[in-house]
């Protein structure tokens, strides 16, 4: 069992360097540029808000949004009510009695789910560019005009998305998500350059409406609804490309337990989304898309979790088992092996092979971080001195205790909805 453990652990640590120096030479041939060009035109846009229970933070989205840099007569603001038991409707009610100089208009309806709220707003949008927009979230005031240029390029754009970033963090896990967004906008924009995305995240993912309707909206029995359409986009050959010259701001779950809700839905909703679209698995048809990101989709989350049981077990049980039959053939007496491992340790004797590997894999990340955050254009430190060595050294163990978690809901059939 410990040998297969260790072939499998070294067969992931090769897979991983691999990909990391893939994703160096791409980042080499491409590197990161910014559009600064301006919009030929300035069509009419929809920003959609679902809301479930948001009383208290859509009131900063709404702000955000009616100080877009963006013709007011050119913009509609759509909120969904989804069947909040909070004040969301009232608050929303007192802030477009306030602000009658630009069109909001709220829609109440029994909670039936992102997905669906989102389809209703899409079917009485009027606007050429449809947005949705979280409710948690907050937008610069340049994003449309950022974001616009982009569609210009090509009818096949579907969708254009800006950097997404995590709104003044400011807990330990907070400040692990900072590090990590930055770590995976990099790679979405590496992913944007072989026509790679799998996801638009739901704050601020600009949509040509035309091909959003035409692909048939958004799915409403879904986890994860903003993974499942951007997998359909795909599907039918559509593009998604990431920018960097605008950003938007999510608020962050403050704690692990928010932390472990989240995730489990975003983690539930790729490997069962990833089972939707197994078909496009290694499917030459799909280009990069189906020979590298699918693949990733689909099996990562289980060689994730494969790997944990073994480096558990290879690491942890099997030692302890060795130490503690040691102990009670020793009578709990631990000096002898302790005087026998410092009397017999030799350099010889150590795992180079590991230790070669663990510092490749983490001069690897530590560069691809500070790329990612230069790409950013975040300082590493700029959440204290210790955000992106705890995200190093914690996320893999935060990201394992939810997969965990998922497995095991997915053995009981468990599904969550919003």
């Amino acid at each position: 069992m410990i040998t297969f453990a260790v072939i499998l652990i070294w067969l992931v640590y090769f897979a991983l360097l691999y990909m990391i120096v893939f994703w160096l030479i791409v980042f080499m041939e491409d590197g990161i540029s910014d559009n600064n060009k301006e919009p030929t035109r300035l069509p009419f846009v929809t920003i959609a808000i679902p809301a479930f229970n948001e009383e208290k933070g859509i009131i900063d989205t709404l702000n955000s949004a009616i100080k877009l840099d963006y013709p007011k007569e050119k913009m509609e603001i759509l909120v969904m009510n989804d069947g909040s038991i909070d004040k969301t409707r009232q608050v929303v009610e007192t802030f477009i009695e306030s602000n009658k100089e630009y069109l909001v208009r709220l829609y109440n309806q029994e909670n039936r789910g992102k997905g669906a709220s989102l389809n209703v707003l899409l079917s009485k949008s009027g606007g050429e560019i449809f947005i949705p927009f979280d409710a948690d979230s907050i937008i610069r005031e340049d994003a449309i005009k950022k974001l616009l240029p982009v569609f210009e390029e090509g009818e096949e754009i579907a969708a254009v998305l800006p950097l997404m970033k995590v709104w003044q963090p400011k807990t330990w896990i907070q400040k692990i998500q900072w590090a990590e967004y930055m770590f995976n906008l990099f790679y979405k924009k590496l992913m944007s350059s072989l026509d790679c995305i799998s996801v638009a995240p739901g704050p601020f993912s600009a949509y040509r409406k035309s091909l959003l309707e035409k692909v048939g909206g958004f799915s409403e029995n879904n986890l994860t609804e903003d993974l499942e359409i951007s997998l359909r986009l795909q599907k039918y050959h559509y593009k998604i490309v990431q920018v960097f010259n605008t950003e938007v701001y999510t608020k962050a779950p403050t704690t692990f337990k928010a932390f472990y809700a989240q995730r489990n839905r975003w983690y539930k909703g790729t490997i069962l989304n990833a089972l939707k679209y197994r078909r496009m698995i290694f499917n030459k048809e799909y280009g990069d898309f189906g020979m590298l990101q699918m693949p990733r989709l689909m099996f990562e989350g289980i060689v994730v979790f494969m790997i944990i049981l073994l480096v558990a077990y290879s690491n942890i049980v099997a030692p302890l088992y060795a130490k503690l039959k040691m102990l009670y053939f020793t009578n709990l007496n631990i000096l002898p092996g302790l005087k026998w491992g410092i009397n017999n340790f030799r350099m010889i004797d150590l795992n180079f092979t590991n230790i070669f590997f663990s510092i490749s894999l983490t001069g690897f990340a530590v560069l691809l971080l500070y790329y990612a955050h230069k790409a950013c254009k975040e300082k590493l430190t700029k959440q204290g001195y210790f955000a992106v060595p705890s995200y190093l050294l914690m996320y893999g163990v935060l990201a394992g205790v939810v997969l965990l978690g998922v497995f095991f809901d997915l053995t009981r059939g468990k599904k969550q909805r919003w």
